[in-house]
């Protein structure tokens, strides 16, 4: 099992500990609703480190980017980042990424911890047909520290005493501590304002201290992985291998404006092509529980006494104080306002699809 550098910290928090893809991980300190409630009314801070991380370089590095994912990187600017799926030649979801572009002939990628191994060996595939093309897996040499929440972007800037902080959402700058360089980016997993922190493993440690330490009086505190699984729903940000695996396709899911068809050639694109002319025959959708009960993974879907579907992602939703969920179903059900029901230990308990997010934040005094 690995580690973290920000382990220790996390032991003398008080940390639950679990075993998360290989990695030691603290899913709560607190209780999962108040550490979920002080992300959204004040700010938390994350270790995601295991996140896997991989540098893109070469002359053609752009060239390769645009044909590995379905967005488009075409338009970014230099200190840009850009989310996008990575898909097969079915159109199948291989993983959904962050891409930060550091210039033309460099990028960044940012992937999934429990894909890492898969998606560079997949990568490395793709890479043979660019010679000057480098990648570099470097998940072991950085770490990431996650501010989020309405006071997280006063709180860097409390920190770091820089007024650069004005960074728009989706872009990112470099930054120096103490002589260690850090790169954050203004973007998140929770459905709040925030940033995300890139630096050198060895100074991570020094750098979560200070964050914790500076905005000790401001109120913030470490938050699990916990929370960030029902932040993360509350916001409908899908999470890989529950809502999208190699068998879904972008189309099917909550992130079809991910899929830029306009551009080129990108690897899938054919086979998304005809799935569209066809017509999806199924879909994700949000739903709410009427009746009392917590929904999960993979149970059921009902309609008519016929199952139509299941969910891929469940919880008990802290600010609504109701069970919520996404789930895969037919598309014909797939409307908003249709009654549903979820099958929860062999009965059935009402629910309603609604409309997505579950939480949208109000954005005052934030660039956009």
């Amino acid at each position: 099992m690995k580690r973290t550098p920000l382990y220790e910290s996390h032991l003398k928090y008080r940390a639950k500990m679990v075993s998360f893809h290989d990695y030691f991980m603290p899913i709560q300190y607190d209780s999962i609703i108040n550490e979920h409630l002080l992300v959204r009314n004040n700010a938390g801070i994350f270790d995601v480190s295991h996140m896997g991380k991989f540098e893109i370089c070469g002359d053609d590095a752009l060239s390769f980017v645009q044909q590995v994912i379905t967005n488009d990187a075409g338009p970014l600017s230099e200190k840009q980042v850009l989310y996008s799926p990575l898909c097969n030649e079915k159109g199948g979801i291989i993983d959904d990424i962050l891409i930060y572009k550091r210039n033309i002939n460099k990028f960044l990628f940012i992937v999934n911890c429990a894909n890492t191994e898969k998606d560079i060996a997949w990568l490395a595939e793709q890479a043979k047909h660019y010679k000057s093309l480098k990648i570099k897996n470097i998940g072991d040499d950085m770490s990431i520290i996650a501010l989020q929440g309405p006071s997280s972007i006063e709180m860097l800037k409390n920190t770091l005493d820089d007024e650069r902080m004005h960074l728009k959402r989706f872009y990112f700058e470099d930054f120096l501590l103490d002589g260690a360089s850090v790169i954050i980016s203004r973007t998140g997993y929770t459905g709040e304002d925030g940033a995300e922190i890139l630096v050198d493993a060895k100074y991570a440690l020094k750098l979560w201290n200070r964050l914790l330490e500076k905005n000790e009086t401001k109120g913030l505190k470490p938050v699990g992985l916990g929370a960030r699984d029902t932040l993360r729903l509350e916001a409908c940000y899908l999470l890989y291998g529950n809502d999208m695996d190699e068998t879904v396709t972008p189309l099917e899911t909550l992130i079809d404006w991910t899929v830029k068809f306009g551009k080129d050639s990108f690897i899938g694109k054919e086979a998304l092509l005809e799935q569209r002319e066809k017509g999806i025959k199924q879909k994700i959708i949000g739903f709410e529980m009427s009746d009392q009960g917590i929904p999960r993974h993979d149970y059921p879907v009902i309609k008519n006494g016929e199952v139509i579907g299941k969910v891929t992602s469940g919880t008990f939703n802290p600010t609504t104080k109701k069970g919520i969920g996404l789930a895969r179903i037919h598309v014909q059900h797939a409307r908003v306002g249709e009654e549903i029901q979820i099958q929860i230990r062999n009965n059935n308990y009402e629910a309603r699809i609604v409309k997505t997010p579950f939480y949208k934040r109000e954005r005052k005094n934030e660039c956009t």
